[in-house]
């Protein structure tokens, strides 16, 4: 168990035992001692009551820090009691980018007020975030840069660095600009540190750079980071001028959520879900996405009503039955699985979309036949009938081939239709495998079986 996850451990049971006994003053002690994510990973693990209690033990300072680690839903949830005045002087501290998403949640009220007490750079600084989508480059970024001409010496970089005093966190570069603020290159601050004071930064700063579009999506973003070991990168707006910089803690975040989307969108679950949210809206939540998985239901019983006679007379085909739709689904959704991971990676484009099409398809008829032989043979052994055994073998490879192709084509066909595949796509797929799992089994097993009876 990794050390991190043993000490947070250990900090939940040290609290629930000190609230279980009512004493609170080694509980604050140890809460505003911790690191703002530990802080918030400890709220999000406590039930409803003990949170709030949690919350009320923070410092000021402390409830600034544990904000930006909260997920959105628990953060709402929290400020949601807290009065306008309390929630601006709350929030006021943040940086730039946490700032503008937490900004994005609060009423409209709250948002003029917490504009009106920013000094006039905060608030352009501000606004210039707030106005891009929370899911692209310009939404993550940070405008908190420090930039540098190109004709300046290493010795004035070095005077204006001591003279600010403050370095932004995870700065490795300075950016480097012209009088129109347009982005020219990167200096690395190692430069700055080892080279002679006279070299000008025009002489050491790197022009071969992996700038960022501010209106590029933030998978994307994740993309570039990943592929160019990135620690942080320039964003420029369409006129080539810098307006921030994204930091690579801003892009873990990125992949978290996007791992969590998928994960969660599966089983029809909201990203920010509360592990520990109340039970009636939880409830209210999950109602929907079972109504729906509901209908499917019906929909594949449907199928199978219409071979009631044949159910009747055979009733090695009820016992049978499951064997087929459960093996169509489960390879369908390798397939799909696979394909939405590519998606997401982007190494699905239409060049190479028949030949994936192709080797899932091949992939399906290999372990079809494979798995058909087996079946075959324990069906006829187990009911003494041959002709049991070729029907449900036959029906295998048939769902398996079908499985196959739906997992390849739904998700890329969903993506063209604007339907988010991981949200949409284990559903229609289960009703697919389903449906003809149920009808090409019981179908053969009508034809064949009435065709032997003339």
């Amino acid at each position: 168990m990794p050390a991190d996850s043993a000490r947070s451990k250990q900090h939940l049971k040290s609290i629930n035992r000190a609230l279980a006994s009512g004493t609170y003053a080694p509980v604050r002690q140890l809460l505003n001692n911790l690191p703002g994510a530990e802080a918030a990973h400890l709220l999000e693990s406590s039930p409803p009551r003990e949170r709030e209690i949690l919350w009320q033990l923070l410092n000021k300072e402390q409830e600034t820090e544990v904000l930006q680690y909260l997920g959105e839903e628990v953060r709402v949830e929290l400020l949601r009691n807290l009065s306008t005045d309390e929630l601006v002087s709350l929030v006021e501290e943040l940086d730039t980018d946490d700032l503008a998403d937490l900004l994005q949640e609060l009423p409209d009220h709250v948002t003029t007020q917490v504009m009106a007490s920013l000094d006039e750079q905060n608030r352009e600084r501000l606004e210039q975030v707030m106005s891009y989508p929370e899911d692209t480059a310009g939404g993550l970024m940070n405008t908190d840069v420090i930039t540098v001409r190109p004709e300046i010496t290493f010795e004035v970089v070095q005077r204006y660095l001591r003279r600010r005093g403050d370095i932004p966190r995870t700065t490795d570069n300075l950016a480097v600009v012209n009088r129109k603020n347009q982005f020219i290159g990167l200096l690395p601050l190692t430069k700055v540190l080892i080279s002679d004071p006279g070299t000008t930064v025009r002489e050491a700063m790197i022009t071969d750079v992996q700038s960022i579009s501010a209106t590029l999506p933030a998978h994307d973003v994740a993309k570039i980071f990943e592929r160019h070991d990135l620690v942080t990168a320039p964003v420029l707006d369409e006129e080539g001028i810098l307006v921030g910089r994204i930091t690579i803690d801003d892009v873990v975040d990125v992949i978290m959520e996007e791992a969590d989307h998928s994960l969660m969108s599966m089983a029809g679950l909201d990203d920010d879900e509360d592990t520990f949210g109340s039970v009636w809206q939880t409830a209210r939540r999950r109602a929907l996405w079972l109504g729906i998985n509901l209908l499917t239901a019906l929909a594949a019983s449907a199928v199978i009503s219409l071979f009631e006679d044949t159910l009747e007379k055979v009733v090695a085909l009820a016992v049978l039955m499951p064997i087929v739709a459960s093996m169509g689904g489960i390879a369908g959704s390798q397939t799909l699985t696979l394909v939405i991971r590519a998606m997401a990676l982007g190494q699905i484009q239409t060049s190479n979309a028949r030949y994936l099409l192709f080797k899932e398809l091949s992939v399906g008829a290999l372990n079809g036949l494979l798995w058909a032989a087996v079946i075959g043979a324990t069906a006829s052994l187990w009911f003494d009938d041959v002709k049991l055994g070729i029907i449900i073998a036959t029906a295998m490879v048939i769902n398996l081939l079908m499985a196959a192709c739906a997992g390849a084509l739904l998700p890329m066909t969903m993506k063209r239709l604007g339907i988010d595949p991981a949200l949409a796509g284990s559903v229609v797929l289960t009703t697919i495998t389903d449906i003809v799992g149920f009808f090409s089994f019981l179908g053969l097993a009508t034809v064949l079986y009435a065709s032997l009876q003339v």
